[in-house]
């Protein structure tokens, strides 16, 4: 009976305990701020705790701040946070805070200090930043080590007065693992997203305008480059030293130099992409210089696209897809169309698989600097030619004769672009036909053993 009565006695106490802790816990609160009682920002978040939900009615809350805590800053429509110039606007360093529904701007000018509309740092874990208008600032989003984190949804207008390359990006990725980009849409600054010495990200949805490159991956490997958009940048997709990419369902209109840029690029698999080219003021190239200047695009002089500058206009991208020193990659389903170059190889890029893809109305489909054979089809199954002039006499959907997109004249007007004068002669057209009637006379270079008749459509690119 003494021991029953002890264990009831400690049981009774350790509920009195309990229950005279129950007030004292801390609950997450969601408070609501107006202009007029947010004197100082900073103060309310620094009296905040975990959890909390705070949010800024409409009008002008004045920066820089730093949000330490796991709390979530968000705002009612017209509610903006303004930095005064120097530093970032927001600096996040809490893991698992969330900054949502604002607007963003007033960072400094500084590239060294990272200065950004929103900088999540090494410490802000699964920060999340979405549906916030960011606009005017150097840096848009810069997650700094933030592993696992996620910018979504948001509306990001860099700088566009002065040199690009004193401009930010709009998201910038450096050693974020894990970090996604969602759905965001970029305008004006250097790069749209911009990812450095990191691994497992997802840039997907996202759409990308007036910048010098949509995508720029430099040292990331084993991510996802899905779903985006490019509109009258100087280069789509540049993807460099880079391994194990996915790159799949990505568009590309209308931008200058390239659609889709791969240098040191390896064992990546390169999808249902589209490059579309057109006619393009000739000003973009006069007035923005040669994109061969610009860091880690290799240097190249292609007379192709200034052939034919009629009226002002010149067609672009250069290139719908340019292979610099990039190994076993597999491309399959893309569609490269309307460009002066369909693709050009180079620099030694080996064990690269083409099948299923189409070469639409580009005024060269392939430029392929080597002396190597290399047969663009697998399995029986080719690549579609728009200008591949053979014939399907048992209508199974595969040309009867292989493809050759190059030969040796190809290969004088590639070193020497002034001899296309020539290219009408009757020596040049005595040479070609000798060239088709004895293939042994071909040089070495890219020939499709099984040519298709017709793109393939949707139904037939799924395995």
């Amino acid at each position: 009976m003494m021991h029953l009565h002890l264990r009831f006695a400690a049981t009774a106490f350790g509920m009195a305990a309990l229950l005279a802790a129950v007030p004292a816990m801390t609950y997450a609160a969601e408070r609501t701020v107006t202009v007029a009682e947010a004197l100082s920002l900073q103060t309310i978040l620094n009296a905040a705790s975990p959890g909390d939900i705070i949010i800024l009615e409409a009008g002008e809350y004045a920066a820089p701040i730093t949000v330490d805590k796991a709390v979530t800053l968000a705002g009612k429509p017209g509610a903006s946070v303004i930095g005064n110039g120097k530093g970032s606007v927001i600096t996040i360093t809490a893991p698992g805070a969330a900054v949502r529904g604002l607007i963003i701007a007033g960072s400094g000018r500084d590239l060294a200090t990272l200065d950004s509309g929103v900088l999540a740092q090494k410490t802000a874990t699964n920060a999340r930043i979405e549906d916030n208008v960011i606009a005017g600032n150097l840096f848009g989003i810069y997650l700094h080590g933030a592993v696992n984190s996620l910018a979504r949804a948001n509306r990001i207008t860099g700088l566009s007065e002065g040199r690009r390359s004193s401009a930010g990006n709009g998201v910038t990725v450096w050693n974020a693992p894990g970090a996604r980009v969602l759905d965001n849409d970029i305008r004006s600054g250097r790069d749209g997203i911009a990812t450095m010495a990191s691994k497992r990200n997802v840039f997907r949805g996202n759409s990308f305008r007036d910048l010098r490159f949509g995508i720029h991956y430099m040292y990331t490997n084993d991510s996802e480059i899905a779903d985006n958009i490019s509109i009258g940048n100087s280069v789509g997709y540049a993807v460099m030293f880079s391994n194990r990419l996915k790159i799949t369902g990505n568009r590309s209109e209308g931008d200058r130099d390239h659609g889709l840029l791969l240098n040191s690029a390896n064992g990546s698999t390169i999808t249902d992409n589209t490059v579309v080219g057109s006619l393009q003021p000739v000003d973009r190239w006069l007035t923005a210089g040669a994109q061969s200047a610009d860091l880690g695009v290799p240097k190249s002089i292609d007379a192709a696209s200034k052939v034919g500058d009629v009226g002002g206009l010149r067609l672009g991208p250069e290139k719908c897809v340019f292979i610099y020193n990039a190994n076993k990659n597999k491309f399959s389903g893309n569609r490269f169309e309307g460009c002066a170059t369909g693709i050009h190889f180079t620099a030694g890029s080996e064990g690269n698989a083409m099948s299923g893809n189409a070469f639409v109305n580009n005024r060269n489909q392939v430029k392929y600097v080597g002396t190597r054979y290399m047969d663009w089809s697998k399995d029986g199954r080719g690549n579609y030619w728009s200008d591949n002039p053979a014939f399907d006499l048992n209508g199974d959907g595969i040309g009867d004769s292989p493809y050759r997109p190059n030969d040796l004249i190809d290969r004088v007007l590639w070193t020497s672009p002034q001899a296309k004068v020539l290219t009408s002669s009757p020596a040049v057209q005595v040479i070609r036909w000798a060239q088709s009637q004895f293939p042994a006379l071909l040089p070495g270079g890219v020939v499709d053993s099984y040519p298709l008749m017709a793109p393939l459509s949707y139904k037939d690119k799924r395995p």
